[in-house]
């Protein structure tokens, strides 16, 4: 993405200036490369460095009741940057893109929206800053959201969005008006209630690396309907248990751990099916030691193990043949366990009222 699209690398640089910005280290996902690719975060940093606000904006496709711990990252980082540069956050819930793509009615996308919703609420979003919605219920009430998403339908052509998407002929025309849908909220303007009405307000949009084409397009599209160009954080992929070549599906529940595993699913998931780095006898692991870039555990430990020094220790430990594979699933097992306990712990809490406070249309806590 960096060579072909043209994005920028999060280097040393940029994390030192967050970490001037904010006055604190920056989160392991910045330190650790997780977030490894951005377009105009300095613009960001220049507006936030003068006073000037802005806005985040990040979001979930709900093709699923159950989320798996991939699918919080965007989540985990967004809820930080709202927290450290104090900036209010709406995160979409695309309950219509999934009518379209699946086999889905209406009526359980947006269930499946609903429920989603507390597991974000669970990663501690500040209610009084942060507005959730679904797509299908927030168009018919706002009316700037409408009018951007068709100034950006008439500004790309059915060519464009078949170059960046591989729409066909055959594919219905929902999908193919789609993006514009998913470019609309990176626009103030879509939320007249929130920023009083002020139409330039510069967005940042932390997303996994998948989410660029939409947001290559919306970039390509803003100067053309007088907007500004959201800004992007990217995040690496999240490796599925069999390994980073495979593709993590919510419909297989061995391919990933799930935040409604219990303690002994989520060992029994790591101990039986985490892609290993390990050799195929002890006393060649002893030898020559585990591979760190291929071993899902490690992968997953660089995620959810806060302790840089103890990660890096882990690592020597691994490469060197000193530490088994069977060693590093549990270290990983003790990590994972007590946080999807704490997030499942934190989901009960989420009452239907709350989710209702977050989706109401509503000022936010912040003075534009």
């Amino acid at each position: 993405i960096i060579v072909r699209f043209g994005s920028s690398k999060i280097d040393t640089d940029l994390i030192n200036r967050i970490e001037r910005a904010i006055g604190q280290k920056p989160h392991c996902f910045l330190r650790r490369g997780i977030f490894f690719s951005h377009r105009d975060m300095d613009q960001i940093l220049d507006a936030y460095e003068n006073k000037k606000s802005f806005y985040l904006y990040t979001g979930r496709g709900p093709s699923s009741q159950a989320m798996h711990v991939g699918h919080l990252i965007p989540f985990i980082f967004t809820k930080w940057l709202q927290e450290v540069f104090d900036v209010p956050v709406v995160i979409q819930l695309t309950d219509d893109e999934k009518y379209l793509w699946k086999d889905l009615t209406t009526e359980k996308a947006h269930e499946y929206a609903r429920e989603n919703a507390k597991d974000i609420i669970a990663c501690g979003f500040d209610i009084n800053k942060t507005f959730i919605f679904s797509d299908l219920i927030y168009m018919g009430t706002s009316t700037g959201f409408y009018k951007n998403i068709i100034k950006v339908q008439k500004h790309v052509t059915f060519n464009q969005v078949k170059g960046i998407f591989g729409f066909t002929d055959s594919d219905c025309i929902g999908k193919i008006s789609f993006p514009a849908i998913q470019a609309a909220p990176s626009f103030s303007s879509s939320f007249p209630q929130i920023f009083n009405g002020k139409e330039n307000i510069q967005c940042l949009i932390p997303c996994a690396i998948d989410q660029d084409p939409y947001f290559r397009m919306t970039r390509d599209v803003a100067p053309r309907i007088g907007q500004p160009k959201p800004a992007l954080l990217h995040s690496v992929f999240f490796p599925a248990l069999q390994g980073a070549q495979t593709k993590m599906s919510a419909s297989d529940p061995n391919s990933s751990i799930f935040l409604t595993d219990t303690p002994k699913q989520i060992k029994t998931k790591i101990n039986k099916h985490a892609f290993s780095g390990g050799r195929d006898t002890i006393e060649e692991h002893r030898k020559y030691g585990g591979n760190c870039d291929v071993d899902v555990s490690f992968m997953y430990l660089t995620f959810f193990l806060e302790d840089d020094d103890r990660l890096e220790q882990l690592k020597q430990a691994y490469t060197s043949g000193e530490l088994l594979t069977g060693e590093l699933k549990k270290v990983l097992i003790e990590t994972l366990q007590p946080l999807i306990a704490a997030h499942q712990e934190r989901r009960k809490q989420v009452t239907d009222e709350m989710v209702k406070q977050f989706m109401t249309p509503r000022k936010l806590a912040f003075e534009f």
